[in-house]
Order: C-alpha cells, then sequence, then structure tokens
C-alpha cells in the first residue's frame, strides 16, 4: 500500500512539473529573443524628373526612388507587466539598403537603426503553450551614413536624410518549449517617412519619401 500511495505521490509531482515547466508569460517575465530580421521597405516618393542637361528646358523622368531589403540581426526585450500586458523593445544591428532610381540604377546607399516600442496584448493564459499577441506603439529611425554611389556625372551631391517618428503595429506568436525557451514568429509595420535632401546640378533640393516597411523576424527566446 505504501509503494503504491509513494507511486502516486511521484506521478502528481510529475504532472505538477511537468505543467510548470510548461507555463508560459506571467507577470513580472522578462523575455529576451534574438534571431533574425528582415526590413522590406514599401516606398512611395513624387516621380521625379530632371533636366536632360544642366540648364535645359528637356526634362528626363526617373519615376520613384527604390530601396532594396535588408536582413540584420535582432534582439528584442519584452516585459510582462500582467499575464495578458507586456511592452516590448525591438532593436536590431544597422540596416543597409541600395537605394535605386529609374534608368540611373542605384543611385546611393544609407543605414538606419529603427528602435520600436509596443503595447503588447497576450491571448490565452499563463498556462498557455501557444500566445499569439498584437501590438502597437512608436518607432524612432534614425538614417546615417547616406552617400550616393552614382552621381550621374557629378551632378548630384551632398546626400542626406531625416530621421523620422512614425506609427507602429505589431502581431506575433511565442510557442513555450520548456520552462524557460520559446521560439517566435512576428510581423511588424512601420510608419517611417523622410525628407531626402541633395543637390542637383548645385541646387538644392527635398524629396519626401515614404519607406513604411513590414518587418518579419524569427526568433529564439529565453524567459527570466
Amino acid at each position: 500500500m505504501m509503494n503504491k500511495r509513494f507511486v502516486k505521490g511521484l506521478v502528481a509531482a510529475g504532472l505538477i512539473a511537468a505543467g510548470f515547466g510548461a507555463q508560459a508569460h506571467q507577470a513580472g517575465d522578462i523575455i529576451v529573443r534574438v534571431g533574425a530580421v528582415t526590413v522590406a521597405p514599401n516606398e512611395s516618393s513624387p516621380s521625379i524628373s530632371i533636366p536632360k542637361t544642366p540648364g535645359n528646358a528637356e526634362m528626363l523622368k526617373l519615376g520613384e526612388f527604390g530601396v532594396d531589403n535588408n536582413t540584420q540581426l535582432g534582439l528584442n526585450f519584452g516585459y510582462m507587466v500582467t499575464d495578458n500586458f507586456g511592452v516590448e523593445l525591438l532593436a536590431a544591428t544597422p540596416f543597409s539598403h541600395d537605394v535605386s532610381l529609374g534608368p540611373l540604377g542605384k543611385i546611393a546607399e544609407t543605414k538606419h537603426l529603427p528602435p520600436t516600442l509596443v503595447a503588447q496584448y497576450y491571448f490565452g493564459d499563463a498556462q498557455s503553450k501557444v500566445r499569439p499577441y498584437v501590438g502597437a506603439g512608436i518607432n524612432f529611425t534614425n538614417f546615417f551614413d547616406n552617400k550616393f554611389t552614382n552621381t550621374a556625372g557629378g551632378r548630384l551631391s551632398d546626400l542626406s536624410m531625416s530621421n523620422s517618428l512614425g506609427f507602429a503595429a505589431q502581431v506575433g506568436l511565442d510557442y513555450q518549449v520548456n520552462k524557460n525557451w520559446l521560439v517566435n514568429a512576428s510581423v511588424w509595420y512601420a510608419d517611417i517617412s523622410t525628407d531626402v535632401k541633395f543637390k542637383l546640378d548645385g541646387n538644392a533640393v527635398k524629396i519626401k519619401t515614404d519607406i513604411n516597411p513590414m518587418v518579419y523576424m524569427v526568433s529564439v527566446g529565453y524567459k527570466f
């Protein structure tokens, strides 16, 4: 009889331990996620035309700016305020983008850092191994190392891009592997607009450009 009780006790303890092992996010948890982040711009700008030659009235139509995708190492930090509400900061190594312009092809390169802070709502409860979530907040994007790689025969110079502050939103999903480790997939949207400034034939030009990227992240997380 004692052996049966002892075995039952061990089974019960094992089930309780397994339950705690599968426990997902709860108030006070700190979550760190590391993975690959891809920024895919959905850029738009006014159609650009320039004189075919300096002082020429005949215009050359170049179209809109184009910005390519880039993938970097992503890192985000989350804190669970309650079992269902959290805050998260997204960071990454600097993203590098090629900028193209119609028939000129690649004309410039730029780098940026896009720290993004969001408030989140997690569905399910602290016992759920799968926690889908949504978030909304703000994005700050700092552009730097802006440079022309094709000056169109010396006609383009002095490139700069203004920083941006705008709305951000996300959807994501955490899968709790065990008590501490999880895997994650998330998609972000960021409202990023910048004033692209340069000189054309020595004359100052400013063109408002919307970047508005989708950001995709796949990561591994650890919960403290």
